[in-house]
């Protein structure tokens, strides 16, 4: 199983970043986090953080056919990217949106993410957490969908 791992605009400053808002652990260190628990989990993580929404609409059509599931934070992108929504909407996999802080307690121009509405789901405000368990949660809806197809080829 393949997982994609999609960190946008400035999530290169985790740990210099806001630390009051996001922690001090950096994207280094989540990634680190995420490759150990994917393999726990039996599954490979490909991973790009990129300040450029083309980079993460690229990254997802070239992954369109290879891989099982996603998980994405889109950082300065959730309120306003129309293309990446777009693009999530148009893979034949699952997608799950994940945050390091409840963008519904911060400032009220936050609250709102266009990306939701193209996601299965969204995990949000357990700081590093919240991409662990986004990890474990797009594991378990391939593994169900997987489940569901098997049981579906022996009837």
């Amino acid at each position: 199983m393949k997982i994609l791992v999609l960190h946008g605009p400035n999530l290169n400053l985790f740990g210099r970043r806001e630390p009051h808002i996001y922690g001090t652990t950096t994207l280094e260190q989540i990634n680190s986090m995420l490759a150990g628990l994917a393999s726990e989990l039996g599954v490979t993580l490909v991973t790009l953080q990129s300040n450029h929404e083309g980079a993460l609409i690229d990254f997802l059509h070239e992954h369109i056919d290879a891989a099982n599931g996603a998980i994405v934070n889109p950082a300065g992108l959730t309120q306003h990217g129309v293309p990446l929504h777009d693009a999530i909407k148009a893979m034949p996999f699952p997608v799950i949106e994940v945050h390091m802080s409840n963008i519904a307690a911060r400032e009220t121009w936050r609250h709102h993410s266009i990306i939701s509405p193209a996601v299965k789901g969204t995990i949000q405000g357990l700081g590093r957490h919240s991409y662990l368990q986004g990890l474990r949660a797009i594991v378990e809806i391939v593994r169900d969908g997987q489940a569901a197809v098997e049981a579906g080829k022996k009837s």
